[in-house]
């Protein structure tokens, strides 16, 4: 009776640390904080192809320790073509890796949710710009991914007159699947086996300036879900700030043109994640153009 008891004590516990692994993951499919740093709403972005690597990883100030890291390669296409006066983008994420760690306790790696989406971007006069992006995350069945399909919508604004990148990208995503029988990335609180896919909006903010080659400013984001899923899920929201520096480097000095960011951010704000969590990322970003040519002043963001 009491090994029986002291097994049961065990399995609960780890339960519960196991649930505080996947809570950071919880919320937002879209990583809060993912599109800072991008004019997302950049003008017609010139045609061609980017390719982006975006990296982070931070902790929170839980107990135990509790962190995410994210590697994430994309892949976007700049068409020759417009619709409705917009230029037309595809975008693609099919290889994203995520690893959540509990402190000597628990550590998972595996693929995200595959990402693909199609955007068009308007260019609204005197260095305004206004995008409007239509993807889905593909639900797959990893111990870090959410375990359901969802559209993702984006409304980007932006102004990149003069240097300047002042952004608002709005992300706005929708489960197909508010519940599962699979935990994953998103368990409920009360019913850590039944996964729960909140409805959430996010709203990703940039507010820097180019001098030359170097860029500098502050960047931020602001994360709620905007559904429940059910009773035991509880609904979380998230702020956080930081600051962007970044480097533009020309062709010639390396073989392609390539825009380096690196950029840290720290929660101001957090209800039902655990704790508030300081997280550094890195971004780099490759024009290969059409043909090849110096970085653009306003790269496709997306």
């Amino acid at each position: 009776m009491r090994t029986s008891r002291k097994l049961r004590n065990f399995a609960g516990a780890i339960l519960t640390l196991l649930f505080t692994a996947q809570s950071v993951l919880a919320g937002s499919v879209t990583q809060p904080g993912d599109t800072m740093g991008r004019a997302s709403g950049a003008p017609n972005p010139p045609p061609g192809f980017y390719f982006t690597n975006q990296a982070n990883g931070g902790c929170s100030n839980t107990t135990p320790r509790t962190c995410v890291s994210t590697e994430v390669p994309l892949m976007a296409w700049s068409t020759p073509w417009k619709i409705f006066g917009g230029r037309l983008l595809f975008a693609t994420g099919l290889t994203t890796l995520v690893n959540a760690d509990i402190h000597h306790t628990y550590n998972a790696t595996a693929l995200f949710n595959p990402f693909l989406a199609g955007v068009l971007n308007w260019d609204l006069g005197d260095g305004w710009g206004f995008s409007y992006m239509l993807g889905t995350y593909i639900g797959v069945d990893t111990p870090v991914a959410y375990s359901s399909t969802s559209l993702n919508q984006r409304f980007g604004l932006s102004y990149t007159a003069d240097g300047w990148d002042l952004t608002s990208n709005v992300i706005w995503g929708i489960n197909f699947d508010q519940t599962t029988n699979r935990p994953q990335g998103s368990p409920c609180t009360l019913a850590p086996r039944m996964g729960c896919n909140p409805n959430f909006l996010n709203d990703d903010l940039t507010a820097t300036k180019k001098f030359g080659n170097w860029e500098l400013g502050p960047i931020g984001f602001f994360a709620t879900d905007i559904s429940t899923p059910s009773s035991a899920y509880r609904g979380q929201r998230k702020a956080a700030i930081g600051g962007l520096v970044g480097y533009s480097f020309g062709q010639g000095i390396l073989p392609v043109a390539v825009n380096l960011q690196i950029y840290v951010t720290s929660d101001v704000y957090q209800k039902n994640y655990g704790g508030r969590d300081t997280r550094l990322w890195t971004r780099f970003e490759i024009p290969f153009g059409n043909p090849p040519g110096p970085f653009p002043i306003n790269p496709a963001g997306f």
